[in-house]
């Protein structure tokens, strides 16, 4: 509780202090707006989220996302936009699987083993386009930038709702489902859960392929923003989406949080982005704030957990 209270009320400071200090935040363009700038590192948060709690970490989630999104364009330029999409979301899904697989039989920690396998997802990116962008064609831009198009729901973009939607999906999938409890079980304490009879393996394998999924959709929506894919993109957001999840109050070791959590996270790194803009201050100083965030949010789970035990 004491965690709940503390990221809410901290969201709410914000909100109220930004609402006072300029005329513009509470406008209907800058909230879409608001919105708009969370989808990138809200969708690598949902996944990121159960790969924390599961004990396990990412850190080739960016290059996943530049992979996915090549793939993306390359196919939609020769097949068609919907198919363009699913080759993403199963590169997505193929990426995150090799992860996994290597974590597991590799037994070397997720952190090593998959900052090297983003090196090598980024090469792959680079074979594939030369090291050049690449467009999906005129004739079919209009269509593969449909994730970047507002919505009747006064203007909200469908990469937007597209976040709702795969929050919503991780977040049953991690409080109401087997695999949930599974998740939080071998993140706890994975000795345990293998005496137990819970599959350790698949499990990691599990969320390593729902955060290869959710990068893939991240770079949809920044592929479709563009409308275009380079070798580059998305690099060092999932170190984003890492302090996000943090921040929101899921533990560094594993065992607790939230997919709301993450997202709670993600909305107050946005919060303090969005005010530096609005405010006009100067955006150096802002990964200073992002950093004390950060280190707060570590101490202050280090002093619960040792407190608890």
């Amino acid at each position: 509780m004491t965690r709940d209270h503390g990221i809410l009320a901290g969201v709410a400071a914000l909100v109220v202090l930004l609402s006072l200090a300029t005329d513009t935040f509470l406008t209907p363009g800058n909230l879409v707006n608001l919105l708009d700038q969370a989808v990138v590192v809200g969708l690598l948060a949902c996944g990121m989220t159960l790969c924390v709690i599961c004990g396990v970490f990412d850190l080739s989630a960016g290059a996943v996302l530049a992979v996915s999104a090549i793939v993306a364009v390359v196919v939609t330029e020769h097949a068609g936009v919907p198919a363009g999409y699913a080759a993403a979301v199963a590169t997505g899904a193929l990426l995150g699987a090799v992860n996994g697989v290597v974590v597991v039989l590799s037994r070397v920690h997720s952190f090593i083993v998959t900052l090297a396998l983003g090196l090598v997802h980024r090469g792959v990116a680079l074979v594939i386009t030369g090291g050049a962008i690449v467009y999906p064609g005129t004739e079919r831009l209009a269509a593969f930038q449909s994730l970047s198009w507002p919505t009747v729901l006064g203007g909200v973009t469908a990469a937007s709702l597209l976040l709702v939607a795969v929050a919503v999906v991780t977040s049953v999938l991690l409080s109401r489902t087997t695999f949930g409890r599974r998740v939080y079980a071998v993140g706890g304490n994975p000795t345990a859960a293998w005496l137990s009879g819970i599959g350790v393996r698949s499990v990691r394998v599990g969320v390593f392929v729902i955060s290869g999924v959710c990068a893939a959709l991240a770079g949809l929506v920044l592929a479709a923003r563009g409308g275009s894919a380079q070798p580059d993109m998305g690099t060092l957001l999932e170190l984003t989406a890492i302090a996000a999840t943090v921040i929101g109050g899921t533990s560094i070791l594993g065992g607790q949080g939230a997919v709301w959590r993450g997202l709670v996270g993600v909305l107050i790194l946005t919060l303090i982005g969005n005010g530096f803009n609005l405010l006009g201050w100067n955006t150096t100083y802002r990964p200073i704030v992002e950093g004390l965030l950060i280190l707060g949010a570590v101490s202050l789970d280090h002093s619960l957990r040792r407190r608890r035990f």
